[in-house]
């Protein structure tokens, strides 16, 4: 989860000013967190919050992500969906938005299994971007996480994603003079992944996802997430990604990460 949002501090000062080389300073004064880790603590909330069984997970989303969203509502959401978080009954608008994958991350750490992580990414994604594009993003998302954690190579998470989801058909290189702007998952999802299954580090897969430019806060945070979980994040960039949150969020990111570290207890996500 901490690999997405990080992603997303590293991706902010970009997002309409692309810099599409590698060569830039990871953290700087002019990053910020944006509605991507906004929304993948209240994801992560929803699921700590299930205590046991996920039966309930889409209200949960619900729940978390509009609490969270209105307290944090300059956050730079889209139009759709921030004026879903103010509905006082919201319901799916059928989006495909990359939102959907940007906040999914913490599915792969609740999940026992692929067909769960699968199942909870569906749960927390379908309560609002619930267009087909919109779910397999997330999804895609979710499972390449899992995958990683779970100790595949890159090559068999290449695999499964071409098999189930999108044919990456494509290098960096090939695409980054003129790749542009695109909020959609079709359009952000593979190049994140793509980003991660062509690097060396969790820092070089940001890297790799701020260099192709476009929607470059939300692609670092899904390539961030994806190699968080495949690489681990060293110590030194953890502790000043962190720094980036304020107290509040601090401690929503410290309660889900102590209920990931504790999940073989009672409160494990459980169907």
């Amino acid at each position: 989860m901490l690999g997405a949002i990080i992603g997303d501090i590293v991706g902010s000062r970009f997002e309409w000013n692309n810099h599409k080389s590698k060569d830039f300073e990871f953290f700087h004064p002019d990053c910020f967190f944006t509605d991507d880790t906004v929304m993948t603590l209240a994801v992560g909330t929803a699921l700590a919050e299930c205590n046991g069984n996920c039966d309930d997970l889409s209200s949960q989303a619900i729940l978390q992500m509009r609490k969270l969203g209105q307290r944090y509502a300059d956050c730079s959401y889209g139009d759709r969906f921030f004026k879903w978080l103010l509905y006082p009954n919201p319901q799916p608008y059928n989006s495909w938005g990359n939102g959907a994958a940007m906040r999914v991350s913490a599915c792969a750490y609740f999940a026992k299994s692929l067909d769960e992580v699968k199942d909870l990414s569906d749960k927390v994604t379908r309560v609002s971007h619930n267009h087909p594009e919109g779910m397999k993003g997330a999804e895609a998302t979710a499972a390449a996480t899992y995958l990683a954690l779970t100790g595949k190579t890159k090559d068999e998470i290449r695999q499964f994603i071409t098999d189930n989801y999108y044919k990456i058909n494509f290098t960096l290189d090939e695409i980054r003079e003129n790749y542009q702007f695109d909020e959609s998952c079709q359009g952000t999802v593979p190049q994140a992944l793509e980003a991660f299954f062509e690097a060396e580090s969790y820092e070089d897969a940001v890297r790799n996802a701020v260099s192709i430019g476009g929607d470059s806060d939300t692609i670092a945070a899904i390539t961030g997430a994806v190699a968080e979980a495949y690489y681990g994040i060293p110590e030194d960039i953890k502790i000043k990604g962190l720094s980036y949150l304020d107290d509040n969020l601090r401690k929503i990111f410290d309660y889900v990460n102590d209920k990931i570290n504790n999940r073989s207890d009672k409160n494990e996500c459980i169907e």
